[in-house]
């Protein structure tokens, strides 16, 4: 029996080194790393509705319900304004963002916990898991967005002031409030992540914060009841640039201005940098200490 021998020297060598450097992102790994990236989207949007009745199903059930609790309990009960926009088209549209962004921050506040073993195994860029968690929430929030669609629809045809609710020009900015509603949960998610790497007791924080992050965020009553001279107060919090932006863009009603979602904006990029920066630093040392 012949034995082949290789020449080690024809297989090219790779050199993993500890990043020591502040400013140490490098985006060029993450692109070597894209089929990783691939499969991790996989993994977590499957493995979240594994062995359930409705599977994606839920997509749709989940803004429906809460939409009509929000409709009949803030709307009828309590009879908050909803600028001139059915109670049922402000509520949904108003979740939109929201939802993306609370189930960004939901999969990326635990990614070291819920990554440990892999983390040990093999090497990769960890922020490539917080990141594809981010992405595999796109498609529930592409399948919220269909219902968002079909409920405007259904409202246009059947209500007498149907024709002003029908999408603009407006709507082609949507993505990008989309962008910065997963920016700010990814970033508000890396932060979670990094601290509660050493400080385990802040996972039990995670559902509080997204809860009262929820009734400071203008989703059940409009920006505009909020005094103007304290509306500043609020546009501190970037979902609320997100959700008055969203519903401007496809309902054209809200208070919306080039100024405020440039400084939300801004703030959701820097929660963002930041985040990145901190889980980066924690990451060196992670897998040591747990």
């Amino acid at each position: 029996m012949a034995i082949m021998q290789t020449d080690s020297s024809s297989f090219p060598e790779i050199h993993i080194r500890r990043k020591t450097g502040l400013f140490s992102f490098d985006l060029k790994e993450l692109i070597r790393y894209r089929d990783l990236i691939v499969l991790l989207i996989y993994r977590d949007f499957s493995s979240r509705y594994k062995q359930t009745i409705l599977g994606p199903g839920w997509f749709v059930l989940q803004p429906l319900l809460t939409t009509l609790v929000f409709t009949v309990i803030f709307g009828k009960l309590a009879a908050l304004p909803t600028d001139g926009i059915p109670p049922v088209l402000f509520y949904l549209c108003g979740m939109l963002g929201w939802n993306y962004h609370a189930t960004v921050l939901q999969a990326t506040g635990n990614s070291f916990q819920s990554n440990a073993d892999l983390f040990g195994k093999v090497y990769f860029p960890r922020i490539i898991a917080p990141f594809s968690a981010s992405v595999s929430q796109l498609i529930g929030w592409a399948i919220q967005f269909v219902t968002f669609l079909v409920v405007l629809g259904v409202c246009a045809f059947m209500l007498p002031e149907g024709n002003a609710l029908l999408p603009s020009w407006r709507s082609l900015l949507l993505p990008i409030f989309v962008l910065q509603a997963g920016m700010t949960g990814l970033g508000t998610g890396l932060w979670l992540s990094a601290l509660s790497a050493k400080y385990r007791d802040l996972q039990h924080l995670q559902s509080f914060i997204i809860q009262l992050w929820l009734y400071v965020t203008p989703i059940v009553y409009p920006l505009s009841m909020i005094p103007e001279r304290l509306q500043w107060i609020a546009l501190i919090n970037p979902m609320t640039t997100v959700v008055e932006s969203t519903r401007w863009s496809m309902l054209g009603s809200a208070t919306f201005s080039l100024s405020t979602s440039l400084i939300g904006m801004g703030i959701s990029t820097l929660l963002l940098i930041s985040g990145v920066l901190l889980f980066g630093k924690v990451e060196r040392n992670f897998v040591d200490t747990v």
